[in-house]
């Protein structure tokens, strides 16, 4: 074979040297380097979030203050700004209870509210409510006999679907009650009620342990026989408030009254015998009394209500307490 037949072989090239080797193998991230990599990720991302979320709060914050401070000042204008010739509207709704929509403070803010206004030609109270504290019941007839009183101006309760127990101590301080034919009227009474529990505790082997220092500290307790002395004693309490109720009746309804045998029974009737008993005077509703019997058909209500900053508040409250959670949902966990 000759020299021109041998095969031929491509020069081999330098060799790389070590300086590109190490550079190429430090391009190269290791996994610690990655794992570092991400976390400082995760960090300016969490970062970022929190000055987002800190931004927000600000501006979210001096909105609602500055929309707090523009339905404060709208409604202290609005309470200073004289109205006209109108009759003035309160309601009572609800359970009467301290803490409930109508508690005895709220009532009496808006009777005094209502009454002190020069423009208001009357007092109109729209019930519907089964009735509640006697406590409660008895501080707004009070206050309302009192503003009645003193300002000089007629109060007229419009009944809308019940106005029973606590509801009608209040009503029986109006100078005239009216009603529609099916609405729920009376149920003159008082009650305690509760539960016993000591046969069915002697019946599952469960030992009643009450230590009291007083003869009479676990009074009426449920888990205990009935003790026929406290019962005695619990009933003259009711009795006492029942009388108590019983006069109120009497004064208010006066001569128009017509007593029955069942009338402070603790029952209650329609719109319809109510009137027939006296317990009513008329049937009409709140636009009725304002047009035909106050004679101001323009009616202004003074009941204390939730205003739109109220309801602004609890919204903003919730929507940061739904988006906090998402943010917290969001940010990475590191596994």
């Amino acid at each position: 074979m000759n020299e021109h037949d041998s095969p031929v072989s491509a020069p081999a090239g330098p060799p790389e040297p070590r300086a590109a080797v190490a550079t190429a193998a430090a391009d190269t991230p290791t996994a610690e380097q990655a794992l570092l990599a991400q976390l400082a990720k995760a960090y300016i991302d969490e970062r970022r979030r929190e000055r987002r979320w800190r931004i927000f709060f600000r501006l979210a914050w001096l909105l609602l203050a500055a929309a707090l401070l523009a339905m404060t000042l709208s409604q202290r204008f609005a309470a200073t700004a004289p109205s006209g010739p109108h009759t003035a509207l309160v309601d009572v709704r609800g359970e009467i209870a301290v803490e409930a929509e109508a508690s005895a403070e709220n009532l009496l803010s808006a009777l005094r509210s209502a009454f002190e206004d020069q423009g208001a030609q009357a007092v109109v109270l729209r019930i519907n409510s089964p009735g509640g504290s006697p406590v409660q019941a008895g501080i707004v007839h009070d206050e309302i006999r009192r503003l009645k009183a003193k300002h000089q101006k007629r109060v007229y309760a419009v009944v809308e679907e019940v106005c029973a127990s606590g509801a009608y101590y209040i009503a029986a301080a109006a100078d005239e009650i009216y009603v529609d034919k099916a609405s729920i009227v009376g149920s003159i009474g008082v009650l305690m009620d509760g539960f016993g529990f000591a046969g069915l505790m002697q019946k599952l082997g469960v030992e009643r342990r009450l230590l009291a220092a007083g003869e009479h500290k676990g009074f009426l307790d449920p888990f205990s026989p009935m003790d026929e002395e406290e019962k005695a004693y619990a009933q003259e309490m009711l009795e006492q408030i029942h009388a108590q109720f019983i006069n109120v009746v009497r004064e208010g309804r006066g001569k128009r009254l017509k007593e029955t045998p069942n009338t402070f029974s603790g029952l209650f009737w329609t719109g319809e015998q109510a009137v027939v008993m006296g317990l009513a005077d008329d049937f009409g509703s709140l636009d009725y009394v304002a047009r035909e019997v106050v004679k101001a058909e323009e009616v202004i209500d003074y009941t204390p209500r939730e205003n739109v900053a109220e309801r602004l508040a609890k919204r903003f409250g919730a929507a940061v307490g739904e988006g906090a959670v998402k943010a917290l949902r969001a940010l990475p966990s590191l596994r």
